[in-house]
């Protein structure tokens, strides 16, 4: 952490004053005071950031002398303030608002964000996004039936896009969980107004933040859609057709619209007149994904996987460029419905895991070079362009002819075609339609002074420059050889020990590394300005002057050139649809290249899965592989074979940690890589296409937002039965357990028969109720499964018991809980105890669940009369006397031993076995 920034503040108590004025900004937005070289926070803001950043309070100082009508405040550096934002935006949610002075205490909002409104900060964030960040509006109409109509607009700030989607949806809103998930939202717009809507507004936010995106509150004013027909005019490219567009029909999607162009100030920013346009999202177009099946499937990283293998994100992501990572994140979310399309995406795929020097020289010779070419354009488009954007630009273009030359050298047949239509025609297209800006930036730029991060324009342009630049050339002249004296005079090599360069502070000074500065101490010759890292800064009297006068001519150069550099840079601003397609393509590939990088590398070669058309079909996996479990440290991956038939309900039993956990969840991540177009980890694969992946995995407890383990379960549960189709896939991992035993598999039963009678899909269910396996009496489409376990008894009572992790036909009975108890050193009392009290459920259930005895109402009613009459007895016979417990029990049993009766009695048996 660098050091912090000493609090100096101009007239504290008129800050103070005015700080104190203004309103509250609620505890989700951060108030930040930008300083000029730092930058400052105050009050509730200062306390947040001392806790989340410095990680204490004692950072925090008093601004104003009294304690009583101080302020706490803090200080942050250029470097923390960055650090803060990532942190505040991306894992917190919070919003920003950074102020600046215009004037003594006159201070107002020059720049906001929010985790889906990054504009105004991007500088600061430098690109560093692994996602592209999603704002969505939300507007529902919910009728008094179950059905609600849902509409939405969401758009990427930084690409001048609305997308609009209107559908109906259930009383739990499965599918608008779906499309939060489709588009990676990552802040929501809500409507908030008393009214009868309240209830639905809750169930929207329970949903959102169960999603973990950030929710903002908008009165219902913002939704309307008075204005909205004259505002998308001035905002789409075709102006005339935003009345007649068909999406404009979508009137709770156009209320959504209305409440997200002001929220974003669209409006305010001329430079985004004319430049949107508008598309309608298809829902079903996509497989849809819920929240819990994210979790279950470790699809993106999670806050604490530590190895970047720990998630399917983490995983595949070898991309080389920005816009190739945050198009894999999208991709993982939108998993394709079309068999189409996927064996596309698949072939690709091959070619690039056929042709190993291919796959090498894109990732390592071209895609390496690409800089984030969406963040280009919109420095471009927002008029903060300068001359190195440019170069940057035209470095792209240059490396255009190496990828068209690459994939033209593919020899094998079958990939050319694939490969021409979805890269090389399109990228010959792009680079055609480029070449004019290469031959401007060749023609005016200064490349040979790029190359030494100087961005100029060539001084033959323009007389003015011509002579400035001559002069400059001359004290560089002077510059080197002051560098060849100094090397001279300190017998240090010129370029490997002592080095001449051009200083971000400093401006030009020298550089020897730190093992040999020794020799410039204690020499009044030379002038130390710094020690860092890479050795030791220093100049000379002459040095300086050079310096300063080189430093002038410099600055004149720049004033000189103003006029051209935005001439050039608004040419070069007009590429800028184009250089947006490219990045489509550049991103296209680097997602593709990764996927077979990575079906490549993998501890066995993942393999090409055959699809089968939608609707038809069975998934038959050979030797499947959890991907991400068998790259962890010291695993031996234990593969198994998976059938899975139309309507089909497959059971697991088994050992606690056998795997069946790892098993159930390894063929929802396996369809899922298969629908993105990705290989697969078997060494055979034959999948259908499933419209949606439906998950209930683990305790996932909400208790801190008052929800317990099992109402969470029941909630999850619910979604499931309401959303699946004939076509999905249900993964459900141990259901029932925060409830007692026979509520839980009531349930467990009653939800299994449900699925097989009244859905008809594809569904795994592990489960430690072994009464459920007889579902397969009454149902052919169950099938039994189990982990198996080996069970050495050694002879001493103990038994030893060996995990196999292979996944075998037929039933467990048994779920070994207790061994996994021994396993983790349980003190050996209570092992024992466990044992003694599980062997006596156990007799106890067997006999009675069993129905051993046999009795009906009448033997009961018998029975307790007459167990009255012994009982009366013998409290008549006890009375008075000073028996022991001993003789009292004896006297007990003489009573019903004489009682044949009582004896014969089915209902008496069944009590006195207990």
């Amino acid at each position: 952490m660098t050091s912090r920034p000493e609090l100096k503040v101009d007239d504290e108590g008129g800050f103070i004053k005015f700080f104190k004025s203004l309103p509250d900004n609620g505890e989700d937005t951060v108030r930040i005071f930008d300083r000029g070289d730092f930058y400052t926070a105050h009050g509730d803001s200062a306390s947040f950031i001392a806790r989340t950043i410095y990680k204490t309070t004692s950072v925090l100082r008093q601004l104003g002398k009294h304690d009583s009508t101080g302020l706490p405040s803090v200080t942050m550096s250029t470097t923390v303030f960055r650090n803060f934002l990532r942190e505040a935006l991306f894992r917190l949610g919070k919003r920003i608002e950074v102020w600046e002075n215009t004037g003594r205490t006159n201070w107002k909002i020059t720049k906001q964000a929010s985790p889906g409104n990054l504009q105004d900060i991007e500088e600061e964030l430098g690109g560093q996004f692994d996602a592209a960040p999603i704002i969505l509006a939300v507007k529902v109409s919910a009728k008094a039936s179950e059905a609600r109509n849902v509409g939405v607009c969401f758009a990427d700030a930084s690409v001048r896009e609305l997308g609009v989607s209107e559908f109906l949806d259930n009383d739990l809103y499965s599918n608008f969980e779906s499309l939060l998930i489709q588009l990676g939202v990552k802040e929501c717009l809500i409507q908030v107004d008393k009214s009868e809507k309240d209830v639905e507004m809750a169930k929207l936010k329970a949903i959102v933040d169960n999603c973990g995106i950030a929710i903002s509150e908008r009165p219902g004013t913002d939704f309307g859609t008075k204005d909205i027909d004259q505002d998308l005019a001035r905002l789409l490219k075709d102006e005339k057709a935003a009345g007649t567009l068909p999406q404009t029909d979508l009137k709770l999607a156009m209320g959504s619209a209305a409440a997200l162009i002001k929220y974003l100030g669209a409006l305010h920013n001329p430079s985004n007149f004319g430049q949107y346009q508008l598309y309608q999202h298809d829902l079903s177009q996509f497989m849809k994904l819920d929240a819990s099946a994210l979790k279950a499937l470790n699809l993106m990283p999670g806050p604490r996987d530590g190895a970047k293998t720990m998630s399917v994100y983490g995983l595949l992501n070898h991309c080389k460029t920005p816009v190739g990572s945050r198009l894999l994140a999208q991709w993982l979310k939108q998993p394709l419905m079309s068999k189409t399309e996927i064996e596309k995406r698949q072939q690709l795929v091959e070619a690039f895991v056929e042709d190993t020097e291919l796959r090498q020289t894109m990732q390592e010779s071209h895609l390496r070079s690409i800089p984030d070419l969406y963040r280009l354009a919109k420095r471009f488009q927002r008029k903060l362009a300068t001359l190195e954007d440019v170069v940057r630009a035209w470095q792209v273009v240059i490396a255009l002819p190496g990828f068209i030359g690459t994939l033209e050298g593919v020899m094998d047949e079958q990939y050319r075609d694939p490969l021409d239509e979805a890269y090389t025609s399109k990228l010959r297209e792009y680079s055609e339609s480029l070449d004019k800006l290469a031959e401007m930036v060749e023609t005016t730029v200064d490349l040979a002074a790029a190359e030494n991060h100087d961005y100029i324009i060539k001084p033959e342009f323009d007389e003015g420059l011509r002579i400035i630049r001559k002069k400059l050339d001359k004290l560089r002249h002077e510059l080197d050889q002051e560098h060849r004296a100094a090397s001279l005079d300190l017998s240090q090599e010129m370029d490997k020990k002592l080095f001449l360069e051009n200083h971000k502070v400093h401006g030009w000074c020298m550089r020897l590394t730190r093992n040999e500065a020794s020799c410039i101490r204690n020499n009044k010759k030379y002038q130390e300005c710094s020690t860092q890292k890479n050795g030791v800064y220093f100049t000379t009297q002459k040095l300086q002057s050079i310096r300063r006068e080189f430093d002038q001519l410099s600055e004149n150069y720049n004033r000189t050139q103003k006029s051209l550099v935005n001439e050039v840079v608004s040419v070069a601003a007009s590429y800028c649809p184009v250089i947006e397609l490219l990045a489509g393509v550049l991103a296209h590939m680097d997602v593709i290249v990764s996927f077979a990088h990575s079906s490549v590398h993998a501890p066995t070669s993942y393999v090409r899965p055959k699809m089968h058309p939608r609707g038809e079909g069975d998934t038959i996996l050979k030797e499947a592989r959890h991907p991400c479990m068998e790259m962890q440290d010291d695993i031996q991956f234990i593969t198994n074979d998976v059938t899975l038939r139309r309507g089909g309900l497959s059971l697991i039993t088994g050992a606690n940690m056998g795997g069946k956990s790892t098993y159930i969840r390894q063929i929802g991540v396996i369809a899922l890589m298969a629908q993105i177009g990705c290989f697969v980890p078997c060494s055979e694969a034959e999948l259908t296409i499933f419209d949606c992946i439906l998950a209930r995995v683990g305790a996932s407890d909400s208790q801190l937002k008052g929800v317990s383990t099992f109402m969470a379960e029941m909630l999850e549960t619910a979604n499931i039965l309401k959303s699946a189709t004939s076509e999905s896939l249900i993964i459900i991992d141990e259901l029932g357990r925060g409830t007692s035993t026979y509520d839980g598999f009531g349930l467990a039963w009653a939800i299994s028969e449900h699925i097989i009678k009244e859905i008809g899909c594809f569904s795994m269910f592990a489960t430690h109720f072994h009464e459920l396996t007889a579902l397969v009496d009454q149902y052919s489409q169950v099938q039994n499964l189990h982990v198996v376990a080996h069970i050495d008894d050694n002879g001493k009572g103990k038994r030893e018991v060996t995990l196999l992790y292979k996944v075998e036909e037929g039933v467990c009975d048994q779920s070994f809980g207790i061994h996994v108890a021994e396993l983790v050193r349980f003190p050996e009392k209570v092992v024992s105890m466990a044992k003694r009290k599980a062997d006596e459920l156990e007799d106890f259930t067997s006999k009675h669940d069993g129905h051993a005895i046999q009795y009906g109402k009448e033997d009961v009613e018998v029975g307790s009369a007459m167990l009255k009459d012994v009982l009366v007895k013998w409290k008549e016979a006890c009375d008075g006397k000073d028996f022991s417990r001993q003789e009292m029990v004896s006297r007990l049993r003489e009573l019903v031993k004489g009682d044949e009766k009582l004896l014969a009695n089915p209902f008496f048996q069944s009590v006195k076995g207990l």
